[in-house]
């Protein structure tokens, strides 16, 4: 009986999937419960190594102004165009570090969670490469607009051991490894400048300044 009624709201469209829908409170908490429980048990056993290393900090820099700050923010920021569509809500980890458990922010980062906009990094990072993303989103909530630029600009970029995009953007408001295509040639005159990223799906989007 109870299958049968599950079944008739699923078929019905009852369920309203769309992202600009929250969940109800009950549901939320359930989801965000099962999620916790998740992690928790499946982090328990990871060896954290040591974080407390500045060339640490400063690789993670790069991978994140590529791969997460479109949606996780950088300091001065209150919001990006991905980060308002998204539910749920990204965390911002210019406010706060996603966990006080390194060893949960490695799962996390590693494996990805379903039914969100969170993808497994691991599946094209190496290890090391989302130690120091961990290093790094733990150390964020105490940086300045200037030292998370300078930061990046001397973080060496968008690496980590295969998988990277040969182009890729910093995060949509300007971040530092977005990077101009269009250049003036000798004799023609000077085109509209643009500047293109990639977003976490893969889509290139090009801005026309």
């Amino acid at each position: 009986m109870a299958a049968g009624t599950v079944a008739g709201v699923v078929y019905s469209g009852l369920v309203n999937v769309a992202a600009d829908a929250p969940h109800s409170a009950v549901v939320y908490a359930l989801l965000e419960t099962a999620r916790n429980r998740s992690i928790a048990v499946r982090s328990a056993n990871i060896d954290v190594v040591d974080l407390d290393s500045a060339a640490m900090l400063q690789a993670g820099a790069g991978n994140y102004d590529a791969m997460c700050a479109s949606c996780h923010l950088v300091p001065g920021q209150t919001s990006t165009e991905l980060s308002l569509g998204l539910y749920p809500t990204p965390s911002d980890f210019t406010q706060a570090s996603p966990s006080e458990d390194p060893a949960r922010t490695f799962w996390i980062i590693k494996h990805g969670i379903k039914s969100t906009a969170m993808p497994a990094w691991g599946t094209s990072m190496d290890d090391q490469y989302i130690w120091e993303l961990v290093a790094f989103v733990q150390e964020l909530p105490s940086l300045s607009a200037s030292q998370y630029q300078s930061l990046v600009e001397s973080s060496g970029g968008h690496q980590h051991g295969g998988g990277e995009s040969p182009q890729h953007g910093g995060h949509h408001d300007g971040g530092a490894a977005e990077t101009e295509h269009h250049k003036e040639q000798p004799g023609e005159p000077a085109p509209a400048k643009a500047t293109t990223h990639i977003h976490p799906d893969g889509k290139k989007h090009l801005h026309q300044n």
